[in-house]
């Protein structure tokens, strides 16, 4: 079975592919800025995209890239932070619905149905495989094979008293 399968690949010692692509980006920002702005403001410039995109490849919040935490606040902000339950019933509602009285025939049912440990043995034949086992079908079987063993009902002979009162 596969093992660490959320670990990214290594590029280039302990930076991955990830982090490699987001640094040559950070790189080709950051030549751009030279090459357009100032050196006052190439400096700032420059430190800022630095430090973003280096935060963006490298920094992990809860074992998740940082991008994806980016993502999630993002989402966050989006919904709404008023969340209304939205109730049906009221009170008085509820406790009529209490004070109604399980019938009598749903009883005998769940009296009937108690767990045995035959019951709980049969059950997990069932569970293991997988619904093949039928628990009602191997007790069909054993009465008719319980039926079949019985020796045929022969005619008993008459009891002594039944014969004397015949002649």
């Amino acid at each position: 079975m596969p093992q660490f399968i959320d670990v990214e690949d290594k590029v280039i010692g302990p930076i991955t592919t990830r982090q490699f692509v987001i640094m040559l980006v950070c790189a080709l920002l950051i030549f751009i800025e030279y090459r357009l702005s100032r050196v006052w403001l190439f400096a700032v410039e420059g430190l800022l995209t630095f430090g973003l995109l280096g935060t963006i490849a490298f920094i992990k919040i809860n074992g998740m890239p940082f991008h994806f935490f980016l993502l999630n606040l993002a989402q966050t902000m989006r919904r709404s932070r008023v969340r209304i339950w939205d109730k049906k019933l009221s009170d008085a509602d509820l406790k009529e619905l209490m004070k109604i009285e399980v019938k009598e025939e749903a009883q005998k049912e769940i009296a009937e149905k108690r767990v045995t440990e035959v019951r709980l043995s049969k059950l997990s034949l069932v569970v293991n495989t997988g619904g093949y086992y039928k628990a009602e079908e191997e007790e069909e079987k054993k009465e008719e094979e319980a039926k079949e063993t019985l020796p045929p009902k022969t005619k008993q002979p008459k009891s002594i008293s039944s014969l004397l009162k015949e002649t």
